[in-house]
Formats: C-alpha cells, structure tokens, sequence
C-alpha cells in the first residue's frame, strides 16, 4: 500500500478530502435483486443490502507501534507472522501475541524496497513489495532467503488458499499466483453494485472466503473467491476511534495513513487478529458467521 506522503504532499484539509473521496468509493452495500408487494399484488424489486458486520472484541493485545503493517498471519502456539512498510524499515518477523515480543526477523533483502504482504504457507514465507516488482521466499523456521521471484506491476496484499498464493495490487484485481514460480494463474475482478472495488490491501483467507483490507478506509470486504463479489462488510471504525485515542495518550498520535490493516485468522477460537499501521493495539474479535469448523472444535486445534 503506498504511504500518502509519498504519492503526493498532503495538507490536512487536503488529507481529509482524500478519505472522503476513498470512503465514497467503498459502497457500504450491495445490492440485489429482492420482491416487495406492491397495491394490486403485483411485486416490485427492491434492493437487498449485503450485511454490515460489526466485530465484537474479545482480547486486546500490545502491538509495536512503530511498525507499519503491511501484512498479518496468525502461525499457531501464539505466534504470527507480520511484514512491515517504508523504506529502511521494511520487513518480516515473527512475534509473540501476547507480548508483542519479537522473536525473529530480517530486513527486506533490496534495501531501497518499500516492504508489503507477507504469508506463510507450509515452511515458507512469502513477501512483496510495493514498487520493485520483486518477491522473496524465507524459511519460516529462521527466516532466512530461500529464493527471489519477479512480478508485473504494484505489490500490495498477500495470503494463501493452502495451495497458491493470492495478492492484491491496489486495484480491483485479486491474482493466484504459483508459489514455486509467483506466475499468476487466474484473475478475478472484485465488485460491489456492480462496481469495481478499488485499494484492497491487505488480504487473509477464512474458511473458503477472501477479507480484504481497504486502504483509506475502516471497512473489510468478505469476497467470494469465485465470483469477487463483496458478501459482506465489516466497519472496524469503533477499532480505530479506541486505537487513535489510546496512540494519543501514549503520545504517539496516529496520522491520516495510521490506517487499519492487517487480518489474522485464528483457528482454534474462531476469531480474528486485527491490527493497523502503527496501531498500539491488535485486537482479537469475533464476527458474524465466522467461528469454529466441526472438525476444528472437535480437535481442539487447528
């Protein structure tokens, strides 16, 4: 995701108008074909919104907040996986939840690169950046380099399906790629009304479905993988009004690109991990019609 100061100077006010530009562009629902009775029995249609989730927290967690996430992965046993932005201070590196601790790291191996998504799938860790178009592989056990991958284009979200990786650019695209050789497998375009939803940003796949980040926004899209129709939304404008006034009294106020980004599934308790760009805060939440598979409350563990 590009850092606003460096697309172009912001005033404040110019700031402002940006975010209601972007929040204009995000539909806040979709429509679809429904009956209504009409005088004489005769029926009409009318439009069916797609829901509007609004997450329940749960747990509250201490964040780093000095990194500029770009990408979030829970990895198990308390762990995950966070790629961070900007230029000298992007990078990978495994934390522990509870603490915020950093347990491993390393560096964007292209110094001048602006770091984005990262995933985790198998023993490997994955990463983009923004503008090189470069990607690197690392062995998630010591997350050293394993391999360099070339793409066309912008990199911005990366998550997985198990069996490709999935990435977002800025815009309204999500592409599979190969994970052995980063070639895109297929494409699909994704709409709300009809309409190309622009900026997703930083993506997780939760149980059969794509969230997506929206960059300058407080809302997630729930996107069929399918069809890249959006199925729901969820507002975590409550999240980022606590998180600017708990970064306010620590002192480090958030800015206008402080925005909320990055998605963590958590398998055994059904819930997810979110956090933001310098967000003091992750937060753990449960949301509507996302919980424990059968087989999964059944073990116990993912």
């Amino acid at each position: 995701m590009r850092p606003l100061a460096v697309v172009f100077p912001l005033t404040l006010l110019a700031a402002a108008t940006l975010l209601t530009v972007a929040l204009a562009q995000t539909p806040t629902s979709v429509a679809a074909p429904s009956t209504s009775s009409k005088p004489g029995g005769a029926a009409a249609a009318t439009p069916a919104r797609t829901p509007v989730l609004r997450p329940v927290v749960v747990t509250r967690y201490p964040h780093d907040p000095r990194a500029f996430t770009q990408g979030l992965q829970y990895l198990g046993d308390g762990k995950y996986l966070e790629s961070t932005g900007q230029v000298g201070e992007s990078g990978v590196r495994i934390s522990e939840l509870k603490t915020a601790k950093v347990l491993r790291q390393t560096a964007t191996p292209l110094g001048q690169a602006f770091g984005e998504g990262a995933a985790a799938l198998g023993n490997t860790v994955y990463h983009i950046t923004w503008q090189d178009g470069a990607a690197f592989s690392f062995d998630q056990r010591t997350l050293k380099e394993t391999g360099r991958y070339s793409y066309q284009g912008e990199g911005w979200g990366l998550t997985h399906d198990g069996k490709s990786l999935i990435m977002s650019n800025g815009s309204a695209a999500l592409m599979w790629r190969d994970p052995k050789t980063f070639a895109v497998q297929r494409s699909v375009q994704v709409t709300a009304l009809g309409q190309p939803v622009k900026n997703l940003n930083e993506l997780e796949y939760v149980q059969g479905y794509v969230y997506a980040n929206i960059w300058l926004t407080d809302r997630i899209a729930r996107i069929h993988p399918k069809t890249g129709k959006v199925l729901a939304w969820i507002d975590v404008s409550a999240l980022t009004r606590e998180v600017s006034t708990t970064a306010a009294k620590q002192g480090q106020a958030l800015t206008f690109d402080d925005v909320a980004n990055g998605i963590a599934f958590v398998p055994e308790r059904g819930t997810l991990l979110l956090t933001g760009k310098r967000w003091p805060t992750v937060f753990e939440v449960k949301v509507p019609g996302l919980g424990l598979r059968a087989e999964t409350a059944a073990a116990g563990k993912n």
